[in-house]
C-alpha cells in the first residue's frame, strides 16, 4: 500500500466535519488538514479564546477555509448535549466526526457526573456525542466516525468492578483503559453498522508517540526524559495526526480499520493500517462496555 498523501486528496467541498479538541496538537492538525480540502470544519473546544486563536491560525494559512466554533466540554454530559443541540440546529449533515479530544494521566478527579475524569472526557463524552449525532451521520452518505486510540491500549483492561477507579487509581491504568474503550467503541459500532443498510463507517486511529500538550501530566521522571524521547522515538503533532487524517480521507478506508504509524512498534512513521490487540476485539466485553456506556450516558443507539 502506498503511503497516504494528503496532497493527492481532491477538494471535499460541501462536506462538514467536527473535530473535538481542535485548538491544539493532533486535533488542530487534523482540523487544518480537513479545512485545506474545503471541508467546513467545526472546532469543538472547551476554551473559546484558544479555539478562536486556532481558527485564525488556520485562516492565515488557508484564507478561504470554512471554520466554525461550537464550545464543547466532553467532561460534562450536559455540555455534550448542549453542543449537539446547537450543531443540529445549525447544520443538516455531518460527513466526518473525529473523536479526538482527551486527557492523559491527570491526578484523580471526579466530574460533575461522578465519573473518573479520563473515562469521562476520553470515552463517555464522545460516546454520548456520537449517539446524539447518529441520526444525522446515518442520513449523510459515506459519513465516517474516527475514534482516537493509543498504543497505550495494549496495556488496557476494562475493569467493570472499578470502572471509575473509586477503589484504586492508576493514572496510566485509567488512561490505558480509556483508550482500549475507544477502540472497542469503534469496533462495536462498526459491527452494528454491518447489520444495517448504511454507508456510514466507524474506524479508529492512533498517533504513535507524539509531542502534544497531553504530556503535561506525565510524572516528573518522564518529563526529564522527554527531550530524549522526542529526539529518538517521538514525532511532531503534524506527523502524529497523519493516521487520523488518513482515517478521515483515505479512499481505501473501510469500516473497522485502525490506522497508525508504520515505524518500529508504531511509535512514529507514515500512516498505514495497523493491528490492535486481541482484547480490543473481544465482542463479549465490547458489548458489555457498550451497554454500560449507554446506561451511564443515557443514550440509546440503534441495534
Amino acid at each position: 500500500m502506498a503511503d497516504f498523501d494528503l496532497t493527492r486528496i481532491p477538494s471535499q467541498n460541501g462536506k462538514i466535519a467536527i473535530v473535538t479538541g481542535s485548538n491544539a496538537g493532533l486535533g488542530y492538525e487534523n482540523a487544518k488538514a480537513l479545512a485545506s480540502k474545503d471541508i467546513l470544519v467545526i472546532l469543538a473546544c472547551r476554551n473559546h479564546a484558544k479555539a478562536t486563536s486556532a481558527k485564525e491560525s488556520i485562516l492565515e494559512e488557508f484564507p478561504t477555509a470554512k471554520i466554525d466554533i461550537i464550545l464543547l466540554d466532553l467532561s460534562s454530559l450536559n455540555a455534550v448535549r448542549k453542543f449537539a443541540a446547537e450543531f443540529l440546529y445549525k447544520y443538516s449533515q455531518l460527513d466526518i466526526l473525529v473523536n479526538n479530544a482527551g486527557i492523559m494521566m491527570p491526578p484523580y478527579r471526579k466530574t460533575e457526573d461522578d465519573l473518573e475524569s479520563q473515562m469521562a472526557a476520553n470515552c463517555f463524552g464522545h460516546f454520548l456525542l456520537t449517539g446524539l449525532l447518529m441520526d444525522q451521520l446515518l442520513a449523510t452518505e459515506n459519513s465516517r466516525i474516527v475514534w482516537l486510540a493509543s498504543i497505550a491500549h495494549r496495556n488496557g483492561i476494562i475493569n467493570f468492578y472499578d470502572l471509575q477507579s473509586e477503589k484504586e487509581y492508576s493514572k496510566m491504568g485509567a488512561y490505558s483503559q480509556s483508550k482500549l474503550a475507544c477502540l472497542m467503541y469503534a469496533y462495536e459500532l462498526q459491527r452494528r453498522f454491518d447489520g444495517m443498510k448504511t454507508s456510514t463507517i466507524s474506524v479508529a486511529a492512533h498517533p504513535g508517540i507524539s509531542t502534544t500538550e497531553l504530556s503535561r501530566h506525565l510524572p516528573s521522571f518522564l518529563m526529564i526524559l522527554q527531550p530524549v524521547a522526542k529526539m529518538l522515538v517521538a514525532q511532531s503533532p503534524k506527523d502524529g495526526a497523519e493516521p487520523q487524517i488518513y482515517a478521515c480521507l483515505g479512499d481505501d478506508i473501510v469500516g473497522g480499520d485502525y490506522t497508525g504509524p508504520n515505524g518500529f512498534r508504531e511509535f512514529r512513521g507514515r500512516a498505514t493500517k495497523v493491528k490492535s490487540t486481541k482484547a480490543s476485539m473481544d465482542q463479549k466485553i465490547g458489548l458489555q462496555l457498550w451497554e454500560e456506556s449507554e446506561r451511564i450516558t443515557g443514550i440509546k443507539y440503534p441495534k
